[in-house]
């Protein structure tokens, strides 16, 4: 199986899928195979990918930040998933998003705006954004459809601020990342000598390179770098502590605020009848059974994680597919075998 998984993801810098990748599996014991593979950056051909480079989560941030803070508030009961946002948030106290749940936003079934467009929409001050996000009106009644949006957790995101009295990163930090030991996971802007070891992305046309230790996403850099859509920075290890303590708490040091109530609430299908499946912001694998108990969640640099409660096992694939192209079927396609791979 290691072979297998070695030849496919060398295959994938072959055909410039990625210019490299790091991998990780395991079960509740810890990493059982992993590896690296490519160049952290194909004009400099010395730098190889390490089992330690910086990746640029991008939407794992909404699992890494926003998910597993907002379980936090949910298993401390400061959070009634079912009850409407107006009736405790003053921000949106007689605004449409007053009559939304935090379970419709984290099922995508909210019926919040499609795209974020934050710039063209609100422009640069991060607190006009917030208002005009808080403040926007639906784009359909809620509960009516599964349409995925970043505005879901960029909202989250809000909210969690809002519980906690405390911004983000930092509630993200002291309640999971702290307490996991997750010491390299953090939103960036990241310092030069961290983000020295980071896998590039985006090119800026500014300065025509591409972005090294700075979120891809657009709406990330124009809050600051912090917020429930993207920003986060992280290594294979930090994310393996963070799956083993989902699968079972007490492979940690210490107790994160969320825990296995949150965890096994969220990895069940919670839209009913309305397709695409979705839990609490993970979903099923595509191509796998119930039987299978596969959940996964992406990141629209290229990385990706996957869980199966049901086997006690899980994944980590980190590539920074955006520095070649943006056609998606490729990385898809070697991201659905790796996933066999990694649970057959």
């Amino acid at each position: 199986m290691i072979d297998r998984i070695e030849a496919l993801l060398d295959e994938g810098v072959r055909d410039k899928v990625y210019p490299g990748a790091v991998w990780a599996i395991g079960d509740t014991d810890g990493v059982t195979a992993s590896g690296a593979t490519g160049h952290l950056d194909p004009d400099q051909p010395e730098t190889r990918m390490r089992p330690d480079t910086v990746f640029d989560a991008a939407s794992l941030t909404k699992i890494l930040a926003v998910w597993s803070t907002i379980g936090a508030f949910f298993e401390d009961s400061v959070l009634d998933l079912d009850q409407p946002l107006g009736s405790f948030w003053p921000e949106v106290q007689g605004r449409p998003l007053g009559a939304v749940t935090a379970r419709q936003l984290l099922t995508h079934t909210a019926g919040v705006p499609l795209r974020a467009q934050l710039k063209n929409l609100y422009g640069t001050d991060p607190e006009a954004v917030r208002r005009g996000v808080l403040h926007e009106e639906l784009h359909r009644p809620p509960g009516q459809a599964v349409e995925y949006t970043d505005r879901a957790a960029l909202i989250l995101g809000y909210l969690a601020e809002h519980l906690a009295g405390q911004s983000l990163d930092q509630v993200a930090a002291a309640r999971t990342w702290q307490p996991l030991g997750m010491t390299s996971t953090r939103f960036g802007p990241l310092p030069g000598e961290i983000a020295a070891r980071c896998a590039p992305t985006e090119l800026d046309q500014d300065t025509d390179t591409h972005l090294k230790g700075v979120a891809h996403d657009f709406s990330a850099r124009l809050l600051g770098g912090v917020c429930g859509i993207a920003g986060v920075f992280t290594v294979a290890d930090d994310l393996a502590a963070f799956l083993r303590y989902m699968l079972d708490p007490a492979t940690a040091a210490a107790e994160a605020g969320f825990g296995p109530e949150w965890t096994a609430y969220s990895l069940t299908v919670q839209t009913s009848s309305l397709e695409p499946a979705r839990g609490l912001f993970w979903h099923p694998a595509p191509g796998t059974s119930d039987a299978e108990d596969v959940w996964v969640h992406y990141g629209f640099t290229g990385t990706g994680m996957w869980l199966s409660p049901t086997s006690g096992r899980w994944a980590v694939l980190l590539t920074n597919k955006l520095y070649y192209t943006r056609d998606r079927q490729p990385l898809t396609d070697v991201r659905n075998t790796f996933r066999q791979l990694a649970f057959s």
